[in-house]
C-alpha cells in the first residue's frame, strides 16, 4: 500500500449468491487512485462498474481482496465503522438526485451534518457556502419542486460537498439532464477538481462524460480491460 494513494484496491473479487447460483461481479480487480484525480469508470450493463463503485465507496464489501481508503484498511470493517468512514471521506452524487421534496435546498444539504452531530449554526453556514459554490446561493429556501433538474443536481452536489470529503463518487450524474444542464454540471465537477483538489470518480456509460476526465477505466465482465493511465489492461480505449 502506497501512502499517498486515496484508493488502493488489490485483487478484489465480488460474488453474489443468487439462490443456488453464484454470480461473480468482480474478478481480481486492482485499482490505485492518487489524490486529485478526475476519472471515469465505464462499461456496459452488467460489467461490474456499479459493484466496484459500491465497494470503493464503502457501501458494500468485496468477497476477497484488500482495500485501503486514505491509507486505512477497510476491507474487513463492520457496517458501523464503514458508515463512519464513508461519512468523513466520501460524498455521493446519483442520477436520481435523492432529495427530500418537501424541504428546502438548504435543509437537504444540511442532512449529512445533522446525522454527524454538527451544531445548527455551523451546519447552516457550511451548507449555505456549499450551495454558493455550485451557483445556488440565491436558492437556499427553494424546495426541489421549485428547481430545474440541473439545479436539483447542483443541490445534490452541494450535499456531497458539505462534509468536506476527499472523494466524490458520481453515478451517472447527468443521466436525467438535458445536454445544456449536463455540460453545466460537468463544468462544476471540473471546477471542484481543479480548484478544490477533490478526487472525483464518475461511473458512467456516456462517452461525453468520460471525455471530460483525465483517466478512463473500462470494465468488461467484472475485469478491468483498459486503464488510460497505463496502470492496467490494454493500450487502446474503445467504447
Amino acid at each position: 500500500m502506497t501512502d499517498n494513494l486515496v484508493i488502493d484496491a488489490k485483487n478484489l473479487d465480488k460474488i453474489y449468491q443468487m439462490g443456488e447460483v453464484k454470480v461473480q461481479a468482480l474478478r481480481n480487480v486492482s485499482l490505485q487512485v492518487e489524490p486529485g484525480e478526475l476519472l471515469a469508470i465505464m462499461g456496459p450493463s452488467g460489467s461490474g462498474k456499479s459493484t466496484l463503485m459500491n465497494i470503493l465507496g464503502c457501501l458494500d464489501q468485496a468477497t476477497a481482496g484488500d482495500y485501503f481508503l486514505a491509507g486505512q484498511s477497510v476491507a474487513r470493517l463492520d457496517d458501523n465503522r464503514l458508515a463512519a468512514i464513508r461519512g468523513r471521506q466520501i460524498g455521493f452524487v446519483f442520477q436520481s438526485f435523492n432529495l427530500l421534496s418537501r424541504t428546502s435546498a438548504l435543509h437537504n444539504v444540511e442532512l449529512p451534518l445533522i446525522y454527524s452531530g454538527v451544531r445548527r449554526k455551523e451546519r447552516h453556514a457550511r451548507s449555505a457556502a456549499a450551495l454558493e459554490l455550485v451557483g445556488l446561493g440565491d436558492r437556499l429556501r427553494h424546495s426541489p419542486n421549485e428547481l430545474s433538474g440541473g439545479q436539483q443536481q447542483r443541490v445534490a452536489i452541494a450535499r456531497a460537498l458539505v462534509s468536506r470529503p476527499a472523494i466524490i463518487m458520481a453515478d451517472e450524474p447527468t443521466g436525467n439532464l438535458d445536454s445544456q444542464s449536463s455540460r453545466e454540471i460537468m463544468d462544476i465537477f471540473t471546477q471542484l477538481n481543479q480548484e478544490q483538489g477533490i478526487t472525483i470518480i464518475f461511473v458512467t456509460h456516456e462517452p461525453d462524460i468520460a471525455q471530460r476526465t483525465r483517466r478512463r477505466i473500462r470494465l468488461v465482465d467484472g475485469q478491468i480491460v483498459h486503464d488510460s493511465a497505463g496502470r492496467n489492461g490494454s493500450s487502446t480505449f474503445q467504447d
